[in-house]
């Protein structure tokens, strides 16, 4: 959203600047904008890698290659302003700019309401996640999952699970079992699982039932 509001906040300051053209000091810009692109381009670097596994650093790296898109857009500007008087490249390339800034706020827009929205991980399965939890010793059955992303690199879970044992030691060591595998197969960092012996009617199933029946 930073970025989208970064590429208008541009658009409006060149078509502004088109309408009504600013002395440009040619060597002021040039100077400035060169001190610029090197501590856009060393930030640039240092989030490169981690950028490719977390959205908010790739946020930060595109707005640091954005800013250096920039200054080499003032300096190009301020070289051809000083060499032609050509006032109005400093207007083209600020909506060049403006262009890739926006580009690229809109192409991670859709993650960004997916994981606002809590939305479930992309390429996890519920089947396949039931199919690894019913597979832990002493699980009968399991059912009423949710999956949803809670933060970035940061899953939730929700279950009702059917054991066989009943004595609370070995509750908790299927729950243990249950939640490792959990983790190590699909990230899962934050799981609540509701417990229920095999037999027993789900509570959930009883209330749906009586909402039925009183309709």
């Amino acid at each position: 959203v930073t970025l989208i509001i970064v590429g208008l906040y541009l658009i409006y300051e060149a078509i502004g600047r088109f309408f009504a053209p600013q002395p440009i000091e040619g060597w002021t810009v040039v100077v400035v904008a060169g001190i610029a692109l090197i501590v856009d381009v060393v930030t640039a670097l240092l989030t490169y890698t981690m950028s490719k596994n977390s959205m908010n650093i790739k946020a930060a790296f595109l707005h640091n290659v954005s800013d250096a898109l920039a200054s080499v857009g003032v300096i190009i500007a301020g070289t051809l302003i000083l060499l032609y008087g050509w006032y109005w490249t400093d207007t083209v390339l600020t909506l060049m700019i403006a262009g890739y800034v926006l580009w690229q706020g809109f192409s991670m827009l859709p993650k960004t309401i997916h994981l606002l929205m809590e939305g479930a991980p992309e390429g996890v399965s519920i089947t396949d996640i039931i199919n690894v939890m019913e597979q832990v010793d002493d699980v009968v059955s399991v059912h009423h999952v949710h999956v949803w992303e809670i933060a970035e690199h940061s899953t939730a879970l929700e279950a009702h699970v059917v054991i066989k044992k009943a004595s609370l030691p070995e509750i908790e060591r299927v729950k243990t079992d249950l939640k490792r595998v959990l983790h190590e197969q699909f990230k899962v960092s934050h799981s609540t699982l509701e417990m229920e012996l095999d037999g027993s009617v789900c509570i959930d199933t009883r209330q749906a039932d009586s909402h039925r029946s009183e309709a």
